[in-house]
Order: C-alpha cells, then sequence, then structure tokens
C-alpha cells in the first residue's frame, strides 16, 4: 500500500508518495497562495496532488499536515497565522470529494512525531517526545503508536511552554517560551547582541561588520569556523534547551527525546552538553538515560508525518 503524504506551509504545497516502510518515492511541489481565497489555498493543494497523478503516482489514501490551530477529528483547519487563507476551513472533506479516497489531516508537529515513532529515530520506543527546531518550534507526543491529541486536539504545544517570565514577548501573547528564546530567530537575535559587543572574529566578519545582517544560517558557518561569538550563542541556546527539556521529563518521562527541524543539525553538536545539564534541571534522578536523538527525517519530515495518519490508521491505531 502507498498513500500520499501532503505538506502545507505558509509558501509550499510538498506532496509524496509514500510506502509502508516510511520511503518516500515521488515528490512533487507547488507554490501555495497563503493569502489568497480559500479556494485559491485549496487549489494549490490540488495542484501538489494532481502533479504526482500526472507523474503517474499511484496511491490509496491522502495524509495532511497543516500549521496549527486544526481539529484533527473533524479534519478542519482553524486559523493559522501563516495561512491565512483558511478560517474554519473543512480541508479534509474537500480533499475527499475532490480525489474520492480517505483522507485525513493533523499538525505537522504531531504527524512527525508519529512518523519518527514508526520509522524514524523514535522507533521501538513506545513514549515519544519530539520538537522541531526551526522559525518555531512545534512538538509531538506520541504514546503506543498514538498521538496524544488531548481534550480538544490542542495538546503538546511544548513550543509555547514558558522557562523566563520575564523573556521576551513571543508570537503566542505569552513571555518566555522556549520558542521565543531558541527557534532560529531568536539564536539569530542572540547572535546580533553578542557580535554588537564584539570588534572582530569570524561572525562579524561574515556579516561584512554589520551585526545586522547576522542569521541563523551565517552562526553556523562561524560556529564551524570557530568563531567565539557563535559558539558561546550556541552554547547558550543549548542551557536554555535543557532547561526546557528537564521539565519535560519531569512532566512525561518519555522514553527517548527526538529532535528535528533546520536548527537541529546545528544544535546537535551541544546534545552531549545539554544530556550533562539535565540533571541540574530535572528531579528525575534517571533522567540522564534518555536517549536525545536527531530526527530521522529532515525537510521530509512533513510528507513522511501526514503518510504516517494513514497507516496509522491502516494498522487498526489511529492517530
Amino acid at each position: 500500500m502507498n498513500v500520499l503524504g501532503v505538506d502545507i506551509g505558509g509558501t509550499k504545497v510538498a506532496a509524496g508518495v509514500v510506502d509502508d516502510g516510511g520511503h518516500i518515492l515521488q515528490q512533487f511541489r507547488a507554490p501555495m497562495s497563503a493569502r489568497g481565497s480559500a479556494e485559491e489555498g485549496f487549489a494549490a493543494v490540488g495542484a501538489a496532488i494532481a502533479g504526482l497523478r500526472a507523474a503517474g503516482a499511484r496511491f490509496e489514501a491522502i495524509g495532511i499536515v497543516s500549521p496549527g490551530p486544526l481539529d484533527p477529528w473533524q479534519g478542519i483547519v482553524i486559523n493559522p497565522p501563516n495561512l491565512p487563507c483558511w478560517r474554519n476551513y473543512p480541508l479534509a472533506d474537500a480533499v475527499r470529494s475532490k480525489f474520492s479516497m480517505p483522507a485525513l489531516l493533523d499538525n505537522d508537529a504531531n504527524a512527525a512525531a508519529l512518523a519518527e515513532a514508526m520509522w524514524g529515530a523514535g522507533r521501538g520506543y513506545s513514549q515519544v517526545f519530539y520538537a522541531t527546531l526551526g522559525t518555531g518550534i512545534g512538538t509531538g507526543i506520541v504514546f503506543n503508536g498514538r498521538i496524544h491529541h488531548g481534550r480538544t486536539g490542542a495538546a503538546a504545544e511544548g513550543g509555547h511552554l514558558t522557562i523566563d517570565y520575564h523573556g521576551p514577548l513571543c508570537g503566542c501573547g505569552k513571555r518566555g517560551c522556549i520558542e521565543a528564546l531558541a527557534s532560529g530567530p531568536a539564536l539569530a537575535e542572540r547572535a546580533r547582541r553578542a557580535a554588537a559587543d564584539s570588534t572582530s572574529g569570524a561572525l562579524l566578519r561574515l556579516a561584512k561588520g554589520d551585526p545586522a545582517g547576522i542569521t541563523t544560517e551565517l552562526v553556523a558557518e562561524a560556529f564551524r569556523a570557530g568563531d567565539s561569538v557563535a559558539t558561546a550563542v550556541l552554547r547558550q541556546t543549548a542551557e536554555l534547551l535543557a532547561i526546557w527539556l528537564g521539565n519535560i521529563i519531569d512532566l512525561l518521562e518519555p522514553e527517548v527525546m527526538v529532535i528535528g527541524g533546520g536548527v537541529s543539525e546545528l544544535m546537535s553538536s551541544f546534545f552531549p552538553y545539554i544530556k550533562d545539564l539535565l540533571p541540574r534541571w530535572s528531579i528525575n534522578q534517571r533522567c540522564a538515560e534518555i536517549p536525545l536523538l536527531r530526527a530521522h527525517y529532515g525537510a521530509d519530515a512533513g510528507i513522511a508525518g501526514a503518510a504516517a495518519l494513514c497507516f496509522a490508521a491502516e494498522r487498526g491505531a489511529p492517530a
């Protein structure tokens, strides 16, 4: 059985055919009309699916992931900030109607967590905590092959746990969320402030002497070149993540913690340091035993996660 995974973002729709081993066999991308009408947004989704069909792809169900908030049980996209085209939009029903096959919808981080639990770094573990570090910080929780949705489908918003109530204002309206402190943009902002107080170094040279031009990518490049400012910024980010993950362990005590997203490659160098810090930030005396692993799926996590929704349902463990 092959299924189609559809990953909807603010600028693109990525679709891929996935087999039951989690292998992505074919892919197609289409631009997303996020700020147009609801019909234009749906037409972008249809174009991605049609593009694969035109290439000869065959599949028996469609899984869809989108930023939240959404209702996974009703298949409704509620009001994602990055997708203003849709407000209380019945996306799963629209896909079922147009393509005459089963369709499921869930939050992108939830679904990525499920894919990691089924086929990736979390395979073989019953209790998986997943986090994606990127422009934001999204999380997902999988218990015994099932996504933990909570009462209304809004559970596992771990990126919006406050660890410093005097901290910077987060896009969600709260202060000091881990997303506001350790996401890619937060990391870059901290690097800009640090570089402004420096007079030399690889980071400042890469930014052509202007701290305002520092991006997460430049921080990564400077770190690999041994720059002390970039290293200090990443070390501080690791400390913030350790505080956060210590709280996650005290709340959930997962069997494994899996970290994905664009910033995960950069931060993976600090995973041993994070693990060393965990006993300071968790009352669980065995917290350091929990594996901290990089995710198996990178940029294709959304496609794999969307497909995992269908395979989980097929196997009798609905997400």
